[in-house]
């Protein structure tokens, strides 16, 4: 039976509105002036609120002059917190000194997911004055990653001279990737960017590089023996018929 109310919420009702029989059902005052005030709400957010600092450029000379001053409090407030957010980022940003007693707490016990590069050298090997250069520029480049380095007597006594330089790389007090000596930390010709390319194919840094730097002496290396292959084949088989 149809209540005399049609606004009255009864399983009934309900289902003579889903039939079209009744009107659908009026808002009360309350939820009424909740929206109203939810939209007028809505309605006093400025748009470069929601902005990004390109967007508001572009729209800047749609903005009158009060809305051109809460902007640039707002871009102030933008700009300060992605500062923020870099520094947080960017802990780090030079190749720091360490001494044998710091390598635990800077390099094994270093904060967690933290890559960790180390040089261990003598300052009478010029290769290794090489690489604290390049992993000087280095640390710059890549400041989200730890670079440190340490005179090698002061962490391991009676080392070989041999092995140096020797790059160690860390991550979560593991060692991730070793270069010992000079022909596996790439030469005495060294280029900063094939030491960069190294560290970044074990993934200490993330390099903008698109290609190993090397890949062309690699390639002519890769020919030259091929060529000398065929070539040494040819004279062998020239030897043979010869013989016969």
């Amino acid at each position: 039976m149809q209540s005399s109310d049609p606004n009255e919420d009864t399983e009934w009702n309900d289902i003579l509105r889903d039939f079209g029989i009744l009107p659908p059902k009026e808002e009360s005052k309350d939820e009424i002036e909740e929206m109203v005030l939810c939209l007028q709400k809505e309605a006093m957010v400025k748009p470069f609120e929601k902005m990004t600092l390109a967007q508001l450029k572009e729209a800047e000379d749609e903005f009158d002059e009060e809305d051109m001053q809460a902007i640039e409090t707002y871009r102030y407030k933008k700009r300060l917190q992605e500062w923020k957010a870099l520094k947080k980022k960017q802990k780090f940003g030079e190749l720091r000194e360490i001494s044998g007693n710091q390598y635990v707490n800077e390099v094994t016990n270093a904060e967690k997911d933290v890559w960790v590069i180390i040089h261990l050298y003598r300052s009478s090997i010029p290769m290794c004055l090489l690489v604290n250069q390049h992993l000087s520029l280095l640390a710059r480049k890549f400041p989200e990653t730890k670079f440190v380095k340490a005179i090698v007597n002061s962490c391991i006594q009676h080392y070989h001279d041999n092995c140096l330089p020797t790059i160690f790389v860390y991550k979560n007090g593991q060692i991730e990737a070793k270069f010992i000596g000079i022909l596996e930390c790439g030469g005495i010709n060294l280029k900063l960017e094939e030491l960069e390319w190294k560290l970044a194919e074990v993934g200490a840094i993330q390099t903008d590089l698109e290609e190993n730097p090397q890949k062309d002496i690699v390639d002519m290396m890769v020919s030259s023996i091929r060529n000398t292959s065929i070539h040494d084949d040819s004279d062998s088989s020239n030897s043979d018929n010869d013989t016969k």
